[in-house]
């Protein structure tokens, strides 16, 4: 692509992003992944993770290799990210049932527990932790960002290829984006 800009692919575990990287693959963006954890039946598409990624603060050389790309981050990974870089982050927002049931029933799949907090409890972290993300990275100007509803990438997503299109210059192929949107993969609704 060329460009000098850096795509992160952000949210809340298990709210689309895997999903939406598929999409933006298709759009014509490279994603940045390795292919260390596999398909399965939660993401039979594949995770789009990059393990460098976890250890940014400590080691960001990574990035470099991020230009022109588009890369999947756990949202609160980005207050890591090094200031001399631009960052066009496409943020995914699902209902905060549909996150919770979705991880609960993933836990469940890979026979492992989940937090020892009921769900009432994790939704009021998990919001608290999202308006904290939303207010530290409305002061950034080396980031820009798109709120991108999951549901509406399952029901509008011409319209959703346009929002990240905006995003991200105008480069987007968004047949190709839209072509990547499985609706059969939607099946923990509220």
């Amino acid at each position: 692509m060329g460009k000098s800009f850096i795509t992160i692919v952000a949210g809340l575990p298990r709210s689309g992003t895997s999903m939406m990287m598929q999409a933006i693959e298709a759009g014509g963006i490279p994603a940045l992944k390795d292919g260390v954890r596999k398909n399965d039946e939660d993401n039979p598409k594949g995770y789009y993770e990059f393990e460098p990624v976890k250890k940014t603060k400590s080691d960001p050389s990574w990035l470099e290799q991020a230009k022109g790309k588009v890369v999947k981050m756990v949202y609160s990974l980005l207050y890591d990210l090094p200031d001399n870089y631009e960052y066009r982050v496409v943020f995914l927002r699902r209902e905060m049932e549909e996150v919770l049931s979705s991880q609960k029933k993933m836990l469940e799949r890979s026979g492992r527990q989940g937090a020892k907090i009921g769900d009432e409890k994790l939704a009021e972290l998990f919001n608290a932790q999202l308006e904290k993300f939303h207010k530290w990275i409305a002061d950034k100007t080396n980031f820009s960002i798109v709120l991108i509803d999951y549901k509406g990438m399952i029901e509008a997503p011409i319209e959703q290829a346009e929002k990240v299109n905006a995003l991200l210059g105008n480069i987007l192929n968004k047949e190709g984006f839209v072509s990547a949107v499985d609706p059969t993969l939607y099946r923990n609704r509220s």
